[in-house]
């Protein structure tokens, strides 16, 4: 069987592009799922590249189930990308009002560079 690690990272650079897209078009919830999505296949990425499989959809609990030293930091930045997602999504995710009116350029923004951070640990672990 071979090794998907690279497709997986892949895969997270090219979600964190379209959380990119969808934050110029003003579409913040997106980006923030589409970043959340872009971190967890990145950590999926690094446990197949280590020989693991990896469940689930907390990016944090996946760093922390590698087999490496994970900075502290960085699981701190994949709890903020964990609330996005469901609530980004899902109109009952917040006690009123559709996901759109309670995301904006400052929570897409953090959401992008967290993403960022932790596609960038997961590429430099696979190198």
């Amino acid at each position: 069987m071979s090794n998907r690690a690279n497709d997986w990272l892949n895969q997270a650079e090219r979600d964190l592009e379209q959380a990119a897209d969808s934050q110029k078009a003003d579409r913040h919830e997106w980006a923030c799922f589409a970043a959340q999505q872009a971190a967890e296949k990145a950590v999926k990425a690094l446990h197949l590249h280590l020989g693991q499989e990896a469940w689930g959809h907390v990016v944090a609990r996946l760093l922390d189930e590698l087999p490496i030293d994970v900075p502290a930091e960085l699981v701190e930045k994949a709890k903020v990308l964990d609330n996005f997602y469901i609530p980004a999504r899902y109109p009952n995710g917040h006690p009123e009002g559709a996901p759109f009116e309670h995301y904006g350029q400052l929570q897409s923004g953090e959401a992008l560079d967290y993403a960022s951070a932790i596609i960038k640990f997961a590429g430099s672990q696979m190198a």
